[in-house]
């Protein structure tokens, strides 16, 4: 852990702010960054209180600062999840198309490529690699990678994962071929 800064921080409204900003070791080894604002300036007049009281914040055992880290959810287990949340019947948010789409998509092309993975072990390149891999046309190709994106989406928002791997999935949807003139000059032939 760095010993951190203490900063003064600009309010759209009300008084500025003391912020103190640090970063430690993550769980996974990565480097976290952290803030906390510690009070207003109207509280801590001068930088050598904040100071006083940040040097608490710091003495605290990483334990009592940090989030514990999740246990390992497979992409099956997220998928049952998000299907129990967001596409139950008796859920307005997303039209009875949309979430019938989505429940053949996780079933048909989902679930079984990636039902055995835990979210920590699927990598963008292999994704996109995979993708690219079916025999489909390259808008269904984009509605299954959208798809596995608000999966992702859907873990973070319940604390399952730190982030989503799938933003940085490259997928088109635009066609493979256009229709040639000479087809449409037979289309249109008497």
């Amino acid at each position: 852990m760095q010993r951190g800064s203490l900063v003064k921080v600009a309010r759209k409204n009300g008084p500025d702010v003391w912020q103190f900003r640090w970063s430690e070791k993550g769980g996974d080894g990565r480097r976290v960054y952290r803030k906390r604002v510690i009070g207003t300036i109207e509280q801590y007049f001068d930088t050598a209180e904040a100071r006083r009281l940040a040097a608490c914040i710091i003495a605290k055992p990483a334990f009592l600062n940090s989030r514990p880290t999740p246990a390992a959810m497979t992409v099956a287990d997220l998928c049952r999840h998000f299907q129990h949340r967001e596409l139950a019947q008796n859920d307005v948010w997303r039209s009875h198309s949309t979430t019938r789409n989505y429940i053949f998509y996780l079933n048909k092309w989902i679930i079984p490529r990636w039902q055995n993975y835990e979210l920590a072990e699927v990598r963008t390149v292999e994704v996109e690699a995979w993708l690219r891999s079916l025999s489909l046309a390259r808008s269904t190709c984009a509605k299954i990678r959208n798809l596995m994106s608000v999966l992702f989406n859907h873990a973070w928002r319940h604390d399952f994962f730190d982030r989503n791997p799938i933003s940085l999935v490259r997928q088109s949807a635009k066609r493979r071929r256009l229709r040639t003139s000479s087809r449409l000059l037979r289309s249109n032939h008497f």
